[in-house]
């Protein structure tokens, strides 16, 4: 029986612990921006490709 209590004192107080991180990581902004990252990926093709435009490459090379 007492290790039910132990358990639930360490299940409980790191539960609190990822609280305080999560609060601290909000605060800070951390999830503010989740949308470009996401689609950031999506339009990395067309980034190289504009960039190869850009600088064409010499032939002659």
């Amino acid at each position: 029986m007492e290790i039910l209590y132990l358990m639930i004192i360490c299940s409980v107080s790191l539960a609190v612990i990822f609280l305080i991180i999560f609060i601290i990581g909000a605060k800070k902004g951390q999830f503010e921006d989740d949308e470009s990252p996401a689609v950031r990926i999506l339009f990395d093709d067309e980034v190289k490709r504009e960039k190869e435009i850009e600088t064409p490459k010499n032939e002659n090379e």
